[in-house]
Order: structure tokens, then sequence, then C-alpha cells
């Protein structure tokens, strides 16, 4: 929805309190340690130790329901997956994962047809149309709400037993009676589901176009662990082209790194899910730790993915490129390229601005922001002025910027302090 406001009264005091509502309104929600949380609960235990296997699928997100399988019930469910490998297990488990956060009023408020919410299971791309959500539904005569999985003849359903801990807006955490398993979920097809032993660093030379990546990753050796990681939860890898790497600029030699920051970088352009294009353009959350993430600690070394222009886009905080082309993609692994060689922060935060040489496709915003700020201001370093902006404050005079209306907040703060 598009908010307008004119300017022709602006205050320094209206300004201050613009700039504290953008700076409180747009921080992020830190994620919490879930196997923490249900580490004071010896009933959810069993749970607990299962959704380690899934904790990188977890970290930085937030606005979540848990579906917690307490111990008693738990082990009745798990008989009929026992003979699961550890990948399909996980997708159980992230199954269990709502990516929502509905509390325990906004459970009693469901209708009897109920409410469809999409899973972390979804996020795969394993999952088959609207297999990776669940359907939730609440019978006020018996006050019980209910969860299965979406389809004429559900194969798994499970009650709310009750609620085991709330924390408002962030999460929920449910105990319900039953593992769920989602519609079409093979349990023995994936058990004897063949090794796909994809040969990454051959499919980027098969690719053409990515012969400095290819080169990269077998001199680094990391390519390896992702080969590795092809037998988990899968892996997609966004390789940057060779005019990529030929439009660094002079003050960016990868080659010079030392050997292990050199496979950070290559990590960092190295999810630790399947991610086919379609899970890409609709993704959740936008802000994706990395394998460098595995390496280096929650929190740093993320990227941001999402639909900007049409394409994909890839944000790595001081560096955007789009996805240019499905290198290859078949579960579990997925490889695209992409526009710019992913620079992360961690590294080359010192000296943010990155210049594109002249002809590099790119996307036209992604430049930073060119506004006078007060000193005493930081605001976020992502927000940038919209096609035009510029412009119309070079043409335009004074008095005319009296009438003038701007599409959102950030545009008038820009405005009134460049004038």
């Amino acid at each position: 929805m598009a908010i307008t406001c004119s300017i022709s009264h602006s205050t320094p005091l209206q300004l201050t309190y613009i700039l504290l509502l953008i700076s409180t309104t747009t921080t992020p929600i830190t994620a919490l340690n879930i196997t923490d949380l249900l580490s004071s609960y010896p009933d959810l235990s069993s749970f607990a130790s299962l959704l380690t296997t899934v904790a990188t699928d977890l970290a930085h997100r937030s606005s979540l329901t848990l579906l917690a399988v307490p111990n008693v019930y738990l082990s009745s469910s798990l008989s009929s997956t026992r003979h699961l490998p550890p990948s399909s297990l996980a997708d159980l488990l992230r199954y269990h994962v709502l990516l929502e956060f509905l509390s325990w009023s906004d459970l009693h408020q469901i209708p009897p047809s109920g409410i469809l919410v999409t899973t972390l299971f979804q996020t795969t791309g394993r999952a088959s149309s609207n297999s990776g959500s669940v359907n939730i539904t609440y019978i006020p005569s018996t006050n019980s709400i209910t969860i299965h999985s979406p389809g004429p003849y559900s194969p798994s359903n499970a009650t709310v037993l009750s609620l085991v801990k709330t924390l408002p807006y962030n999460l929920t955490i449910l105990a319900v009676n039953s593992l769920l398993v989602p519609n079409g979920f093979d349990l023995m097809a994936s058990e004897t589901r063949p090794p796909l032993d994809l040969n990454i660093t051959k499919a980027l030379i098969d690719g053409h176009n990515f012969n400095v990546a290819a080169s990269m990753l077998s001199a680094s050796g990391v390519v390896d662990d992702f080969q590795a990681d092809e037998a988990g939860a899968g892996i997609t890898l966004f390789v940057p082209t060779d005019t990529a790497f030929s439009d660094l600029p002079d003050s960016v030699n990868l080659q010079s790194l030392p050997a292990d920051k050199k496979a950070v970088v290559l990590k960092f352009h190295v999810l630790h899910s399947y991610y086919p294009l379609g899970s890409l353009e609709s993704i959740v959350n936008p802000v994706q730790p990395t394998l460098a993430t595995e390496d280096m600690g929650a929190g740093s070394f993320t990227l941001n993915i999402s639909r900007v222009n049409g394409s994909v886009a890839i944000d790595s905080g001081i560096v955007q490129a789009s996805v240019t082309q499905t290198v290859f993609d078949q579960n579990p692994v997925a490889i695209f390229g992409v526009s710019k060689v992913l620079l992360p922060r961690e590294f080359f935060g010192k000296n943010p601005t990155v210049i594109s040489k002249p002809g590099s496709t790119d996307f036209s915003n992604a430049q930073p922001p060119d506004i006078l700020l007060a000193p005493e201001y930081s605001p976020p370093s992502h927000l940038s002025s919209p096609p035009g902006f510029r412009g119309d404050i070079r043409s335009g005079s004074a008095g005319d910027l009296g009438s003038r209306s701007c599409i959102v907040a950030v545009c008038c703060i820009g405005l009134y302090l460049v004038v």
C-alpha cells in the first residue's frame, strides 16, 4: 500500500520521530535457539534431540509455530519411520515447523473449514504442490484443534494437546499427539533412492562460462565438501560467471586471500538446502545462512534472497547479484549462474561501495543511496532512492518542494534534508 506524505511543514523534530520509527520497525527479530528452549521440557527431550538435525534450517528464522511431539507419543509414531535415512527424517521434522506465528487465541479463531499454513518442508523444493503445508481446524463444540496434511485422503493427522510456550510474534510451541507425515511422502522410496553423485566441477565446465569458478572450487578443495552434502538436505550453489569475475574492481583480489578466507568466500555462495528456482522465487524468509555461516558462526555470512524486477536477487550486504541461468537442477542439488561475485561484508565491508565496470549487467536500483543526512543519524544502508528521485531534487526548487508528496516516509526524509 502506498503511503503519501507532504513535506511542506516538516521540522527536525518530526524527522527525528520518522527516523526513530523506521529504525524500530525495520530491525530484524533475533532468531531463537529452539532446541535450547525445548531443553526446559523433559517430556519433549526426544523430539528436541531429533530437531537438531534441522538446526541449520532454523537458524535466523522467526515468526514460527513448532509442533512438538511428547516422548510418550513420539516412540509409537517413529515405529513406521525407523528405516528412514537421515535426509528423509529431517524432512519429516521440517514438516513440523510452521512458517507463521500462531498465538493460542489465533488458533481458537480458526474457522471449521480450516486454514492452510506453509511449513519448512515446503522450502526444500521436495514437496509436490501444497503437500508442504498443513491444514489446521478448530472445532468449537469440542474445543479441539486438529492438524492434518491436506488432500482428500489425509494420511496423517494430530490433535493439539496443549500450549507449551509462546513468545509473542516470534515463536509458539504446541504439543501434539502424533508425528505428522506429509501427503504423498513415500517412506520407502526415500530409503531406496540412489545417490546423485554429481561431479560439480564437471557440471560447471559443461555449463560454459563458469571456468574460473570451477578452477577455484577444485583448487580450494571445498568442492569435495559440497559433494559430501548431497546426501543430506541437499545444497544450492550460486556460481558467478566468468564475466562476473572479470568485472571485479581492482581493489578486490580474491586470489590474494589466504586459503582459509578464500574457502569461506566460496562457501558463502552455497545454501545448505536444496532450493529449485520456484522455491527461491517464493522464499518465505529472505535471510538465509550459508555454508560459511556454519564455519564462522550464527548470524554471520548470510545472504538476503528476494524477487526484484522479475528475477531472483541475491544481496550479500555490499553486492547485489541476479540469477542469470539454471546450470543444474535435480534433487538434491541446484546450481545457478549469478551475475556478480558475492562478496561477504565480513571481509569486504570496510570498502562497501563496489563499482561495476562499464557494460556489466546488474539491477538499476542496486546503487547505495546518495542522501545527505544529519551526522547524528545512521539509517539502514540498504535504503535506496526510487528511480528518478535525485533528478527531481536537482531540477526542482525549494518553493516547488512544499507541494510535493513522496511515496514512502524515507523519500520525505531525503527531500527535506537535501533541500
